[in-house]
């Protein structure tokens, strides 16, 4: 099993987010990583400081998974939009 840690920065985009039926399905998706790397949803980005995304509606949550310690760390929470892997 592994063990999901929350960055500062992504706990803040997180509580910004005001529609709780939209959190709920985020956190929902993020509790989904214990299973990682078999995730639905799940990418692995190229050339971006974060090696994976996972897609949930109009949010993607940016992350690194080591799979070597079972750690996935969760870096950024964002809608997505033609700025999101800048």
């Amino acid at each position: 099993m592994k063990a999901i840690i929350w960055q500062p920065k992504a706990k803040r985009q997180l509580k910004k987010i005001k529609q709780q039926d939209i959190k709920r399905d985020i956190l929902d998706g993020i509790d989904t990583l214990v299973d990682f790397p078999h995730v639905a949803r799940v990418k692995l980005l190229k050339n971006h400081q974060c090696t994976h995304r996972l897609k949930i509606g109009t949010y993607s949550i940016l992350f690194n998974g080591y799979e070597a310690v079972n750690i996935i760390s969760i870096e950024e929470v964002k809608k997505r939009n033609e700025h999101t892997y800048s």
